[in-house]
């Protein structure tokens, strides 16, 4: 499989693209103005603990307050290791308003709903994860070789011994690091070791609330953490970015350097691979389907739902087959768009119904097969009773609408829009309200030039006799600026 990572630099974004076999899988934004903070430590003060939530509101310096619950809150011994294995402490025993406490952000702020906090802390590098409160070894569960996990965890321990890390930490090997030496993972253990020490200088000496340790850009996390040993290129199309790639990668990931290339077209380095495009179609609700079937997806704040149909397909043989054929087809285009739309949470989908368990277990196979390559950990259950597919997808940053959008300033996010006839019939009873109320001989109706237009012909006739009823003079002037919705009936 032919993978490329694409880097497209502003002074006011970056912007990652993962294409796989010429097509987008997954991209990422990060604005100067809006950094995402995942992976920042902070230092924050508890303004509000709520016994009733077994949580906690904290200020970290955000716009909105962080959040953190009762199971993040890590109990240590006299040591400073964590205690596994107890139940978590109760909030109000933990936490009190006032505290000082050092904690990281493990969600971003996504829609009202400030980050998510846990003092579960973690820095990366390279190859592993360095956990300070723990001593726990553990390998990726993408490296699925026992030998191979074997001889990593064994690399780990020997290095933590040879570093004189007994004690003092755990850690993880990442998917990046399968067929990694044990001087690499040395190295970078060194690098952590360096790295927690001015962490913890810092910590010390911080006020509250402020940063103690914010993580890379988005440039420089892409190559900690995305490239793989089946990457082919790493374009980048800003030289100065490229050039600090290259020394990132020259220090810590010398095998990818003759992998990075700056791109010097004259045409947009997303307009060439057709990036643009594929980022525009990924906020509609629509996706076609190559045999001409369709998904309709639709994200709300509890759930992404997403339903197949068969639409213009009509198959060759019978209507089994071509459902089945459909919703193979429908369950790899659906795990793509997870990807590019970053899609997290609970997900329902809507197979078209199948009959044959073969073909149930077939769809479900495919999805599952779709979904390996994706960063996300997700999850699936079986068809349920009503022919349901239930999935989750881990979510720890906005989804590819909500960093480019905002809800509609006519339909607030409802998606609708209340009818030009519906509007008429709600100025006909603010009409008899107000004629109730005030003696005056004549009253002025602005509103959208739709609204205007049905009042003046469909309804043509009940506003004539709404003036005999009212005994008013009514006049209507078109308020470009208003929505179809907005409306006011002024005295004259």
């Amino acid at each position: 499989m032919s993978e490329e990572i694409l880097i497209n630099v502003t002074p006011v974004e970056t912007r990652v693209a993962l294409v796989e076999n010429g097509m987008l899988q997954e991209v990422y934004i990060e604005r100067s103005l809006r950094r995402g903070i995942v992976g920042n430590i902070y230092k924050a003060k508890v303004v509000r603990v709520l016994p009733g939530m077994q949580a906690a509101f904290v200020d970290n310096g955000l716009e909105r307050a962080s959040f953190i619950h009762a199971n993040d809150i890590v109990t240590l011994d006299e040591s400073g290791m964590e205690m596994r294995g107890i139940d978590p402490p109760l909030v109000q025993h933990a936490l009190h308003e006032g505290d000082s406490i050092v904690a990281q952000v493990i969600k971003e702020p996504i829609g009202t709903k400030g980050a998510r906090l846990s003092t579960h802390m973690s820095i990366s590098s390279r190859f592993l994860v360095y956990m300070p409160n723990t001593d726990h070894v553990g390998i990726s569960q993408r490296i699925e070789e026992e030998e191979e996990r074997e001889r990593l965890r064994q690399a780990v321990l020997q290095s933590k011994e040879h570093e004189g890390m007994q004690g003092l930490g755990g850690f993880i090997v990442r998917t990046a690091g399968e067929g990694a030496s044990e001087e690499e993972i040395r190295e970078d253990m060194r690098f952590l070791k360096r790295l927690w020490q001015a962490v913890r200088k810092k910590m010390a000496t911080a006020e509250t609330p402020s940063v103690v340790y914010e993580d890379l850009p988005l440039y420089q996390r892409t190559m900690r953490d995305m490239v793989r040993p089946d990457l082919e290129k790493i374009r980048v199309d800003s030289e100065q970015s490229c050039r600090e790639l290259r020394e990132f990668a020259s220090e810590f990931m010398p095998e990818a350097e003759s992998r990075i290339e700056y791109y010097r077209g004259e045409r947009p380095i997303f307009d060439l691979y057709g990036i643009e495009d594929e980022v525009q179609k990924a906020l509609s609700r629509k996706v076609a389907l190559k045999s001409g079937g369709y998904l309709i997806l639709d994200q709300t704040e509890a759930m992404t739902t997403i339903d197949v149909n068969t639409g213009a397909f009509v198959g060759h043989r019978n209507l089994e087959e071509t459902i089945y054929k459909t919703n193979l087809e429908a369950a790899q285009a659906l795990a793509r768009q997870l990807r590019v739309r970053n899609l997290g949470g609970m997900i329902i989908i809507d197979f078209i119904d199948m009959q044959d368990p073969e073909h149930q277990r077939h769809v479900l196979r495919t999805l599952e097969k779709a979904l390996a390559r994706d960063h996300a950990k997700t999850a699936i259950t079986g068809l349920s009773e009503l022919g349901l597919v239930q999935m989750t997808r881990k979510r720890t940053r906005e989804s590819l609408e909500q960093s480019l959008c905002e809800p509609c300033p006519s339909c607030q996010g409802r998606g609708s829009l209340k009818s030009a006839e519906t509007v008429c019939y709600e100025i006909f009873r603010e009409i008899l309200r107000e004629a109730r109320t005030y003696e005056n001989d004549s009253l002025m109706v602005l509103a959208a030039q739709a609204v205007v237009d049905r009042l003046l012909d469909e309804e043509s006739n009940s506003v004539a006799d709404l003036e005999e009823f009212t005994g008013k003079n009514i006049r209507f002037q078109v308020e470009l600026m208003y929505t179809q919705e907005q409306f006011d009936v002024i005295l004259l």
